[in-house]
């Protein structure tokens, strides 16, 4: 379901872009009547016969076809004459509508059956991917950009090598995305080491689920907690509630490098809120950390690692760092 905050944000953009439009349209109608003065006349008066055609009818009822027809007659004199005149002028006849930025909607953002034109789509694909700070890195980590040949083919130990654990873990996350529903879809733990791709895949599920419309927020666990904090203790604005709700509301939430943030009892408490709360919602949250299990049970309360270990599905990251190989 789409924030009515946000809806309101793009039909605002839409109006100011209709705005800007209209007066270049409007300024270069009067640049083109000041140079050619009667195509004025003609506008002026194609808009004068619209008006008598109503009182003529009104006056004379009885005669309404043979006032129609003298109208369209003139009409289409005039409209002649217009064509003509701007043929010979070198003027386009598109020079006299408004140039919208999209033909569609006329940037309304809907269309005349009143469903959502593309470009509203489009326009909601770029606000979530704002909202959510991975702009830039979805253009370079996402499934198309996934290479598995840069991971270990050796176990070190574990029963997989590095590669085929990532191969099996890529499968999932594949399937739980294109899969994916705001309802149903399970939550997931990603724990680890670092550069085993667990931001990588974060980036590539979030990339993938927006660019189908779901409200996707990815935050970092340092800024999640900046968010919560600025909600509970600055002044509130539109803007920082929004974020808040975003947490609890968004269709997946994304929470990277857990255990990063500064710890202590209120942190506990608020991680412990957003992820309990989301789970009574029935919203799916994806966690990645570095730490261990025994690491998050130690770092965070009880209640915090018995609702991630008995709602999580959990996949463990292993290997050699592969941040330096080229994805």
């Amino acid at each position: 379901m789409i924030p009515k905050e946000l809806i309101s944000t793009i039909l605002l953009e839409y109006e100011k872009t209709r705005e800007i439009n209209e007066k270049i349209h409007n300024e270069k109608l009067s640049m083109l009547y000041s140079a050619i003065p009667r195509l004025r006349e003609i506008k002026e008066t194609l808009e004068s016969l619209g008006v008598k055609l109503a009182s003529n009818v009104l006056k004379n009822p009885n005669n309404t076809s043979g006032i129609i027809e003298e109208f369209e007659n003139k009409t289409q004199e005039l409209l002649k004459e217009r064509a003509y005149i701007m043929t010979e002028s070198d003027v386009p006849l598109e020079y006299l509508n408004v140039q919208y930025d999209c033909v569609q909607c006329k940037d309304t953002g809907y269309l005349k059956n009143n469903k959502k034109c593309s470009c509203f789509n489009q326009k909601l694909v770029n606000h979530l991917y704002n909202m959510s700070n991975i702009k830039e890195a979805v253009e370079t980590e996402n499934f198309g950009t996934f290479n598995i040949e840069v991971f270990s083919d050796s176990t070190t130990g574990e029963k997989l090598s590095q590669r085929e654990n990532i191969k099996q873990i890529l499968a999932s996350t594949e399937a739980y995305t294109y899969n994916f529903s705001p309802y149903k879809s399970r939550n997931m733990l990603f724990y680890g080491p670092t550069g085993q791709g667990k931001t990588f895949l974060c980036n590539s599920i979030a990339k993938h689920l927006m660019d189908n419309g779901h409200i996707v927020v990815y935050q970092t666990a340092f800024k999640l907690i900046d968010i919560i904090e600025k909600y509970r203790f600055s002044a509130k604005t539109e803007l920082s509630q929004n974020k808040y709700n975003l947490l609890f509301d968004a269709d997946l939430l994304i929470i990277d490098d857990l255990g990063t943030e500064f710890n202590n009892s209120f942190t506990n408490t608020e991680i412990f809120n957003i992820i309990n709360g989301r789970l009574l919602s029935k919203r799916p949250t994806i966690i990645s950390t570095n730490l261990t299990l025994s690491e998050v049970e130690k770092v965070y309360s009880k209640r915090v690692s018995s609702r991630i270990y008995g709602n999580f599905d959990i996949y463990k990251f292993y290997g050699p760092d592969v941040r330096w190989n080229k994805y």
